[in-house]
């Protein structure tokens, strides 16, 4: 196996090996569909019908009825993940080769799948951990029509009844990402000393609770995030995809991580793969969230 060159891609079966890793690690990717996304993005548009059906009698007038259409932009974001390994790993035989990759592959898969979701949760870049303007509003923390239940521990499943009945009618609650406490909590409470969510016990992620798909997951409490669960119509009115050319580029010169080490000097070369992620809130009448309140300090009061 020869060196891998720049911008050289990973194999088909590579790319389909590293997207299957991501729906186990991603709430969103479990919860919800994906769907092929160009580089340059792909408009959806979003079509209701507000009226009802009408009821026409014989020589009597027929009423047009009213339609809402618009557009919902889904435009990839660029992510990328680089590390530096030992430039013996252009010389090293094609299983170690494969070994290598293996290992980047796998951890990039988890690192892609955990962006997923804190990009399209709460808007931040991963690893800044700051509000990013490429994703403005895109995401359920800074959506701010996406209804909004004030977490109480001592009434979680009212809690998540009132998250329930906050998405509009016209939808299906198919799924609830929860962070970790709140998962945690469920799994404590009891009622005549009889815990009413066994399956949660001990760190469990059972993947449905009463009927109804979930996924306990990090990411929903992600940087001291007040969330505690998402809940909503996953499968219809969030949309998430990615461009399946996955370039893995092997760098040999100069210092592309800005750490002040050049490559050669320090026998090292550069593995980077990069991926173009998009996803839209469809609708955001049709989630809500569960979060806990914010205090405000003195300091902050105006």
């Amino acid at each position: 196996m020869a060196a891998l060159a720049k911008g050289e891609l990973f194999a088909p079966e590579t790319v389909k090996d590293l997207f299957s890793k991501v729906s186990g690690h991603s709430s969103i990717a479990k919860l919800a569909g994906s769907i092929p996304i160009p580089f340059n993005g792909i408009e959806m548009f979003t079509f209701s019908m507000d009226d009802e059906v009408n009821i026409v009698a014989e020589n009597t007038k027929k009423e047009a009825g009213s339609v809402t259409v618009a557009p919902v932009k889904v435009v990839p974001i660029k992510i990328e993940y680089g590390a530096r390994v030992t430039d013996e790993f252009l010389y090293a035989s094609e299983e170690k080769q494969l070994d290598i990759l293996k290992a980047f592959n796998e951890g990039y898969a988890k690192k892609v799948a955990r962006g997923l979701d804190i990009m399209a949760m709460h808007g931040v870049n991963p690893r800044k951990k700051e509000a990013s303007a490429l994703i403005g509003t895109n995401s359920f923390d800074t959506n701010t029509n996406i209804a909004v239940i004030d977490y109480d521990e001592t009434q979680i499943e009212e809690n998540i009844e009132s998250a329930i009945a906050a998405v509009d009618e016209g939808y299906d609650v198919t799924g609830m990402a929860m962070s970790k406490a709140f998962s945690s909590t469920l799994a404590s409470l009891t009622v005549n000393g009889v815990k009413q969510y066994p399956e949660l016990a001990w760190g469990a992620n059972p993947g449905n609770v009463h009927g109804l798909p979930v996924d306990v997951n990090s990411t929903v409490s992600f940087n001291g995030s007040n969330d505690q669960a998402i809940v909503g119509d996953f499968a219809n009115a969030f949309k998430w995809g990615y461009a399946k050319e996955i370039p893995l580029e092997v760098i040999q010169y100069g210092d592309p991580d800005q750490s002040g080490q050049d490559l050669k000097a320090f026998n090292q070369v550069y593995l980077r793969a990069e991926t173009y992620i998009g996803w839209a809130i469809i609708d955001p009448a049709a989630f809500a969230r569960i979060a806990t309140k914010a205090t405000v300090t003195e300091g902050e009061k105006s």
